[in-house]
C-alpha cells in the first residue's frame, strides 16, 4: 500500500451513504451457509427484502452462494470476491452473508490499496471484525451491523429497532444521535436449514436492565473501534492489528458470539488487551448484551476486576448491555465515529455521520 499507515481513527476515509437503486454486493467471506440447501431460503427472504423494503438492487459476488465445503477449501476465491466487490464501480455497498470463524485464512489475499482507493459501505459482525479491520488497515470506516442472514433473513419480518438504526447509519447523513436501547430482545435459535421456521416469530423477552454503566463519571468523547472480542483476540499479532496510537482516546466496542466463552476466557482477553497497554489509551468502553444473557453478572465483574482493579483505570466509562453484535434487536455502529458517553445519563451518542 502506497506508504500508508494507519496512526488515528480521525483518519479514516467514510464512504458514500446508500439510498434506493444502489447496487449490493452480497460476499460469504467466513461460513458458506448462504448456498446450503434450505438455508439458500433464508437468503432468498433476504434479498427480497433489500430488494423491496429498501430499494436497493442485490447481486451475489461470484462465490458468494457456493456452499460452505466449497468456500472452505477456497479462501483466496472469498478473498477474491471481497476484492471484486471494492474493485466494481457499479456496486455501492458489501454485504456479508453471515460469519464463521475463519475468516482471517483471507489475509494473504488481500490487496489493502484496492480497499483504500475505493471507499464503499462494508457491513457486517461477529467473525466480520476481521474484515472490519481490514478496512481499518486500509484507512476506510466500516459499519458494525446486520448480516444478510441473520438480521435481514429474520423469522417473519426484521426486527423495527434493527431497520430503524441501519437506516441511521448508512441513509441518513446527518449525525447519528443517541443510541437507543431496546425494550425487547431475543438470542432464540430456530433452525435454519428448516424452511417452515421462517414463519415462527422467535420469541421475545422484556428488557429487565437496560444500558448500565459499570464504571466512570462525568462525560467522554472518543472514536469508535472494536468488535467480537474473540475475533479481537486472534487478530492480535497479525498485521491487521492496529498501531497503539489508534487506540488513543478511543471508545472500545466489545461483544461476545453465540459461543458464549466463560468468564474466565474473557478475562483472559481483557488481559491480554491490558498488557497491550490499550486500557491506559482509550477513552471508554462499550461492552454488548451477552448472548442469551448467559454470564451477565459475570462479564460485568470481568470488566471491573481487569480495567479497574489491574489496570488501575477506576475512572473510565464502561457502559454495559448495548444491543450490538450477538443479541436481536441489533444496532449499526460506524467504525471510526466520534462518539460520547455520558455516565450520568447512561447514554451514547453517535455525534457524526459515518457516511458522506
Amino acid at each position: 500500500m502506497k506508504n500508508f499507515e494507519l496512526k488515528s481513527l480521525e483518519a479514516l476515509i467514510h464512504p458514500s451513504g446508500l439510498k434506493s437503486g444502489d447496487k449490493i454486493m452480497t460476499v460469504s467471506l467466513s461460513w458458506g451457509g448462504a448456498g446450503e440447501p434450505g438455508i439458500i431460503e433464508r437468503y432468498k427472504l433476504a434479498k427480497s427484502r433489500l430488494e423491496d423494503d429498501f430499494g436497493f438492487i442485490v447481486i451475489e459476488s461470484e462465490h458468494a452462494l457456493k456452499g460452505s465445503r466449497f468456500l472452505y477449501e477456497h479462501p483466496e476465491l472469498r478473498a477474491k470476491d471481497f476484492m471484486n466487490a471494492f474493485l466494481n464501480p457499479e456496486i455501492k455497498g458489501i454485504f456479508s452473508c453471515i460469519g464463521g470463524d475463519d475468516t482471517l485464512r483471507l489475509l494473504p489475499y488481500i490487496d489493502f490499496e484496492i480497499i483504500r482507493s475505493n471507499p464503499k459501505v462494508f457491513l457486517g459482525y461477529s467473525d466480520s471484525t476481521v474484515n472490519h479491520f481490514m478496512c481499518l488497515k486500509a484507512g476506510l470506516g466500516s459499519f458494525y451491523g446486520p448480516a444478510i442472514l441473520s438480521e435481514f433473513g429474520e423469522n417473519v419480518k426484521m426486527h423495527d429497532f434493527t431497520v430503524a438504526s441501519f437506516k441511521r447509519a448508512l441513509i441518513n447523513k446527518l449525525p447519528i444521535g443517541k443510541l437507543p436501547q431496546s425494550e425487547q430482545w431475543t438470542s432464540e435459535r430456530l433452525e435454519w436449514n428448516n424452511t417452515e421456521n421462517l414463519k415462527i416469530s422467535r420469541t421475545m423477552n422484556a428488557e429487565s436492565h437496560g444500558a448500565m454503566c459499570l464504571s466512570g463519571s462525568g462525560t467522554v468523547e472518543g472514536r469508535l473501534i472494536g468488535g467480537c472480542i474473540e475475533v479481537l483476540d486472534w487478530l492480535r499479532g497479525t498485521e491487521l492489528w492496529p498501531a497503539a496510537s489508534v487506540f488513543d482516546g478511543a471508545i472500545l466496542f466489545l461483544e461476545t458470539s453465540e459461543d458464549m466463552p466463560s468468564p474466565d476466557n474473557v478475562l483472559h482477553m481483557l488481559r491480554c488487551f491490558s498488557a497491550l497497554g490499550i486500557f491506559d489509551r482509550i477513552g471508554g468502553i462499550i461492552m454488548g448484551k451477552p448472548y442469551h444473557e448467559k454470564y451477565f453478572e459475570a462479564y460485568q465483574e470481568c470488566l471491573l476486576d481487569v480495567v479497574v482493579h489491574e489496570a488501575g483505570q477506576k475512572s473510565l466509562p464502561i457502559m454495559y448491555n448495548i444491543n450490538i453484535g450477538h443479541t436481536a434487536p441489533m444496532l449499526t455502529l460506524p467504525m471510526g465515529v466520534l462518539t460520547q458517553i455520558n455516565c450520568e445519563n447512561q447514554s451514547i451518542t453517535i455525534l457524526e455521520s459515518g457516511i458522506v
